[in-house]
Order: C-alpha cells, then sequence, then structure tokens
C-alpha cells in the first residue's frame, strides 16, 4: 500500500529513511543529470542508510551497454563529479549490486514490455510494482513516455487500498509558457494522480532553502516582525559567474525569465512570503505558496514598463576570465535581443505584504555565484539622535545567505566604544559550517528519499507551476517585440544594467550585492 504520509510530518523531518522496497527507473540514464547527480545522490543515500532495505536502480537509455559497462562508467562519475569522491570499494560493490541497465527506445513499445519483464525478474513483488519513474529527459517526451508507461501496464492511477504505488518524477523546465504548462499537465495526470506527480525545482532540495521556512515559523522574534509595519522590501538574489555557455540553441528559446525567474525565484518568493501553514503536511504547506503566488499583483503593459529590467551582458571579464558577449556565444543570433538578466519590483496584495516591494533580480556573468534573500527592516524615527549630528545609522537588515557559505546575517547599529555617541553598522553572523560542520546534502539527495518515500512536500504542485507562468507571460507580452536599449546592456562580471539600478533608485533604494566567499 502506498505510504501514508502522517499530517505532522513533512520533508523538514529529520532522520528520514525511505521504508518500502522499491525501484527507481531513470530514464536518461546516459544524460549528465543522471551520472552527475542522480547516482551520486543514490549511493550517499545507501551510504547513510537512508535507503530500504531492499532497491534496485534500472538505466533506461538507447545506447548499447551491459550492466557492468554502465556501473563502471557511474563510479567514475561518482569519482569525478560526488561530494566526497573517495569511494570505498566494499561499499560501492554493495551497492552496484542494486544497478541495472536496459536498452530501449523511448519510442519502442516493445523497450516497455521487456522492462516490465526485467522488474518482475527481480522475483520480489514490492520491486517489480513499487516504482519511481525518473524521466531525466527532454518534456517533450514526457507525455509520450508515460503513455507507454500506462500501455506497458507499468503505471497505474494509484486508488485507496492498493497495494503498490508509482510515482513520476520530472525535471525543468514544465512547458514554455501557460498554454504549454497546462498541455503537458493534462499529459501527466491522464493517467497518473497529481499526487504521483513529483516536479523537481532542485533549489527546494537546498538545505537552506528549507530551512526559510524553518526560520520563519519557530523563532518568535522574528516572525513578529515578518509583515509590512516592520519590513519597507525584500530583495532576492540569484547571480550565476558564468554566460551561457554551450547552452545558447535553449537560451535562445528560453531566456532568464524563463530559465530562472519563472521557477527558482518565484519559488523562494513563495516560501518568504507564505503564511503559516496549519500543519507541515505537504499539501497545507503547497497551499499556503500557491496562495501567496496567486496573490502578487498581475503585471500590465504600463507595469512591466515601469517595474522590470531586462538585459544582455557584453564581452567583459568576471574574476579575471575573459568572457565573450551573448551575441558572440555559439548558437546565438548576432543581433539577439533574449535577456540573460531580468530584476523586477513586484507587489504581494494581501494583508501581511500590502504596499512592500519585493525586487528579485538574476543574470548570468555577474561578478560571483550566490543566492541570498535581504529583508530591509523599516528605520527607527530620527527624533532621539537628531541632537547628535549626522550619526551613521544604519538601517536593520537580515539575510539568508543560500548558497554558498549558507548562513544567516543580521545587520544592526552599534556604539563605537569611546567618550563620543558614534555608531556604526555591525553584524552578526551564523554560518551552517561553524554551527553543524561542513556536511550539507545534495538537494538531489533530499528530493530523491522524498519521492522514495512519498513526501510531496518539496516538490511544485500543478497549479504552483500554471499561476508562476500566468505571471511570467504577462512580462514577456509586455515586453512584445520591443529591442534592448543601451542602458540594458551590461559588461560580463559587473552586476546587471544601468536600468536594474534605476529601478530601486525610484524608490530611494540600491541593490545590496553578495559578498565574495571568505
Amino acid at each position: 500500500m502506498e505510504k501514508t504520509v502522517n499530517p505532522g510530518l513533512s520533508a523538514l523531518d529529520e532522520g528520514r529513511k525511505a521504508d518500502e522496497p522499491c525501484t527507481i527507473v531513470i530514464f536518461g540514464a546516459s544524460g549528465d543529470l543522471t551520472v552527475r547527480k542522480l547516482i551520486p545522490a543514490l549511493f550517499h543515500l545507501y551510504k547513510d542508510g537512508q535507503m530500504p532495505e531492499a532497491f534496485r536502480v534500472v538505466g533506461f537509455a538507447r545506447r548499447d551497454k551491459t550492466d557492468a559497462s554502465w556501473r563502471e562508467e557511474m563510479k567514475a562519475g561518482i569519482e569525478r563529479f560526488s561530494r566526497s569522491p573517495e569511494v570505498d570499494s566494499k561499499q560501492w560493490d554493495a551497492f552496484a549490486e542494486n544497478l541495472f541497465y536496459h536498452r530501449g527506445d523511448l519510442t519502442d513499445a516493445k523497450a516497455y514490455a521487456s522492462l516490465g519483464t526485467r522488474l518482475a525478474d527481480f522475483g520480489n513483488e514490492q520491486l517489480a510494482n513499487n516504482l519511481v519513474f525518473y524521466l531525466a529527459i527532454s518534456p517533450s517526451l514526457f507525455g509520450d513516455v508515460v503513455d507507454r508507461l500506462h500501455d506497458a501496464k507499468l503505471l497505474h492511477r494509484w486508488e485507496e487500498g492498493d497495494p503498490f504505488w508509482q510515482r513520476v518524477v520530472v525535471e525543468k523546465p514544465f512547458g514554455h509558457d501557460l498554454q504549454s504548462a497546462h498541455e503537458l499537465n493534462a499529459q501527466l495526470v491522464k493517467h497518473a494522480r497529481e499526487r504521483q506527480i513529483l516536479r523537481i525545482d532542485h533549489y527546494l532540495g537546498k538545505e537552506t532553502v528549507q530551512n526559510i521556512m524553518m526560520f520563519r515559523f519557530s523563532n518568535a522574534i522574528f516572525e513578529q516582525l515578518w509583515h509590512r509595519e516592520a519590513i519597507e522590501h525584500v530583495q532576492i538574489t540569484v547571480s550565476e559567474d558564468i554566460g551561457v555557455g554551450s547552452r545558447g540553441g535553449y537560451f535562445e528559446e528560453a531566456g532568464t525569465m524563463r530559465d530562472m525567474m519563472q521557477n527558482h525565484l518565484l519559488q523562494i518568493l513563495s516560501l518568504v512570503a507564505m503564511e503559516p501553514p496549519p500543519s507541515l503536511a505537504a499539501e497545507d504547506i503547497r497551499n499556503e505558496k500557491v496562495k501567496a503566488l496567486k496573490s502578487i499583483r498581475p503585471m500590465t503593459p504600463e507595469s512591466v514598463a515601469q517595474q522590470v529590467v531586462r538585459g544582455q551582458y557584453f564581452a567583459g571579464t568576471v574574476n579575471g576570465d575573459t568572457r565573450k558577449g551573448y551575441r558572440q556565444e555559439e548558437r546565438v543570433d548576432d543581433e539577439s535581443n533574449v535577456e540573460t538578466y531580468a530584476a523586477l519590483k513586484l507587489f504581494i496584495d494581501n494583508w501581511r505584504w500590502s504596499g512592500v516591494p519585493f525586487y528579485l533580480r538574476t543574470g548570468k556573468n555577474l561578478p560571483l555565484r550566490a543566492s541570498e534573500v535581504r529583508v530591509q527592516f523599516r528605520p527607527t524615527p530620527s527624533v532621539l539622535f537628531a541632537a547628535q549630528g549626522d550619526l551613521d545609522l544604519d538601517r536593520n537588515a537580515l539575510t539568508l545567505r543560500l548558497q554558498p557559505d549558507e548562513g544567516i546575517f543580521l545587520r544592526f547599529n552599534g556604539k563605537v566604544p569611546g567618550t563620543t555617541i558614534a555608531t556604526r553598522p555591525v553584524r552578526m553572523h551564523f554560518g551552517y559550517d561553524a554551527e553543524f560542520g561542513a556536511y550539507t546534502p545534495e538537494a538531489y539527495e533530499r528530493l530523491l528519499l522524498e519521492a522514495m518515500a512519498g513526501d510531496a512536500t518539496l516538490f511544485i504542485r500543478r497549479d504552483e507551476v500554471e499561476t508562476a507562468w500566468q505571471f511570467v507571460d504577462a512580462i514577456r507580452a509586455g515586453w512584445g517585440d520591443e529591442p534592448l536599449s543601451n542602458r540594458e546592456f551590461y559588461a560580463a562580471g559587473t552586476w546587471g544594467p544601468e536600468a536594474a539600478e534605476d529601478l530601486l533608485a525610484q524608490d530611494g533604494h540600491v541593490w545590496h550585492n553578495p559578498q565574495p566567499s571568505k
């Protein structure tokens, strides 16, 4: 029977383990995601004792390989890409006994029939029928694979009382606009229930992203300040220090607004802005996230012109490395107007956040790689210190650093020692490494564990996806075919175009740039 998740438990709990025997079938077993992320994550779960007592991993791909050759490839991937590249031979041998390769074409019905035979040969009903299908393939193939799994009697719509379960894990992008996302979702739920579809945004698997909820709702000090009367504005920054590289063809179709803003940044926003859920049950948490997203004030062409900035990098230097301009990248139009940077101001029209601007930005070829949330508190009345002249009083701010150097920083004013009343902004620093040690599980470890355990908390629900696309589509419609202006270009290695600085300057604010790793 499908595991019933205790309403009081969720992916935020410690000590989780996937208990029921199951088989994970990875479609796209020859791809980068499998060798770089999925198999290393499963191996670390195995080493940490979090895999079921009985499990199998079946790689499904078109290339001609054997179980032994695929296992060797996966071992080499762990040694190259894993967070712990030193592989204990005994541990690996025990793990590798559970890895199998199945050759087949995604469009060939016979390949799915033979997959079913392979699963039955494991000689365990649970291994043959408790199945996680991980679609590490092009989204255009999701619907076809789900159809063929159903036709081969490997995927069933789960009903209460069923002795076995199947789940389908899909990677982003979930469509390229609202209509395509709606159609894709309709394909996915044709032969499975929504609860069986697990849409991955790897950002939600990051320990520090999960900690946003814990920080907010378990600390009365900050929860009482988490509203419009105490907070002046919020900034969310996700910066990348790389260009598009070999992904020029994909990026010409997607752009930063679709590639990053629609998923990663809006997901972080929903966790920062959501109301307290009635419990930690997956649906209660996801309900509140959707409410937050649906409360975002819709964008009109006029508000897009005033509240949204796009940008594109030209040649420059990042950390001493010379970078070419976007239009000089491979498979990029030399007159392209695709954005490699996006910044926007939005409002959440509910009781908690009315009138508080949220500034979101993301871009490529910026000075460093970092993700953080900065909460800027309102200033105190200046009357008390007015007679002291021009004191260096700074507004309080709280920064949640999601990566790298994960931590939480509180900025406040302190008196400089001496005989005069002189002040200086100071910072309290909580670092994950210093407090808990250097170990932080990879996002895919947590996400795969939750997929096996049947907890959907860290996965994105259908209405979350479609609500985010509705917001982003309005922005893209507002841009239309308008070409980039001179103020929307930025040199690689800088923090973005001048127009992005203007976006905050018109409100009397400035961007607070993440600081380099120490």
